[in-house]
């Protein structure tokens, strides 16, 4: 039996190796099962100009991927007593200006992307990312409180709760929500309360003009073929909605502390894994994170994020005890990579 796994994971390393050297993919993949690596692989370059190559603990920015961190930062304080799903987000950030929104919003709708709140980049009529510095300068964006001169006096774009529609701005909101009620600094309480705890130890959320050793710089696609960074393209310190750094090692501890009940209560876990509103076909969103539902059961709980010279996948398949992860410093990637490990594994 020892030796029929041990061909399993030769021949899953080998197509990871192949599809590796067929796309050009620059980043890191593992792919585990309970604590036993079954491939891992690192290609690419983290620095084109300096020739350093990716390896397998290089720190890979993972755009909306960390919106599960916010919704566990927000779980971790209802349990404190320091808020509650179903509280009025306006009552909470009192102090702040949002003239046209509802009185009605709750966090449980922010969670769930239902809030209908305006987006400040709204994936529905807006396909440039970049373009949004074109008048607030993307390295002015350091807290979350900087970002609502994008979104804070538009109109909603419909009545809280009448459906899924993916907002950035509302996980700036929650990212606010933190700091109002924690005291702290959005990234300090998740570097503290999650990264710590999950012994996350090279995962943080880095400031693109001080970025530390054994990062990999995001690079964009030119016109003339040039390998562009995109330190104009993207805020320069993540917050609520997206913009942490982390390894694939790092990715693997979270999901086994969210798992294993180290970050929340087995009850708050399972409310945040819960499928509380449908985006499409087989797909369901919980608190911060995607959930793929066939059979009547979980196929998978999975996070993505893409931002000019970011891709990123990561999931676990609760039945079988995977977790996979894919890590990118180009503006996609990582997609193809999972298809392929879940097609080997039967995981589909």
């Amino acid at each position: 039996m020892k030796q029929k796994q041990t061909e399993h994971q030769k021949e899953l390393q080998h197509i990871i190796d192949q599809e590796v050297l067929l796309s050009g993919f620059s980043g890191t993949v593992l792919v585990t099962q309970h604590d036993q690596t079954l491939a891992a692989a690192a290609c690419g370059q983290a620095n084109v100009a300096e020739e350093r190559i990716n390896q397998l603990n290089t720190r890979f920015g993972i755009a909306s991927g960390s919106k599960l961190f916010t919704a566990v930062a927000i779980c971790q304080l209802a349990e404190q007593g320091k808020l509650s799903f179903d509280g009025k987000v306006l009552e909470v950030l009192h102090e702040q200006k949002f003239p046209l929104f509802s009185p009605e919003i709750t966090v449980h709708q922010l969670l769930t992307h239902s809030s209908g709140i305006p987006d400040y980049f709204d994936e529905e009529v807006m396909d440039d990312f970049a373009a949004l510095w074109e008048d607030i300068p993307m390295y002015t964006l350091r807290r979350p409180g900087d970002f609502l001169p994008l979104f804070a006096a538009l109109p909603m774009k419909f009545t809280p709760g009448d459906r899924f529609h993916y907002n950035n701005a509302g996980y700036i909101m929650l990212g606010l929500i933190v700091e109002a009620v924690s005291g702290m600094n959005f990234t300090d309480y998740v570097e503290q309360h999650i990264f710590q705890p999950c012994g996350m130890k090279d995962s943080g959320y880095f400031a693109l003009d001080a970025l530390p050793a054994n990062t990999a710089l995001g690079y964009i696609d030119s016109e003339t073929g040039e390998n562009i960074s995109n330190i104009y393209s993207i805020p320069v310190v993540g917050g609520g909605d997206g913009g942490a750094f982390v390894t694939a090692a790092d990715m693997k501890k979270l999901w086994t502390c969210l798992l294993g009940h180290k970050l929340l209560q087995p009850e708050t876990t399972a409310l945040l894994l819960t499928p509380h509103i449908h985006e499409d076909e087989d797909t369901y969103y919980g608190y911060g994170v995607w959930i793929t539902i066939r059979n009547g059961g979980v196929l998978k709980y999975h996070l993505m994020g893409s931002d000019p010279g970011v891709s990123f996948r990561s999931a676990v398949y609760p039945a079988s005890g995977v977790t996979f992860t894919a890590l990118c410093n180009r503006s996609r990637g990582t997609y193809r990579m999972m298809q392929v490990a879940e097609k080997n594994l039967l995981l589909n």
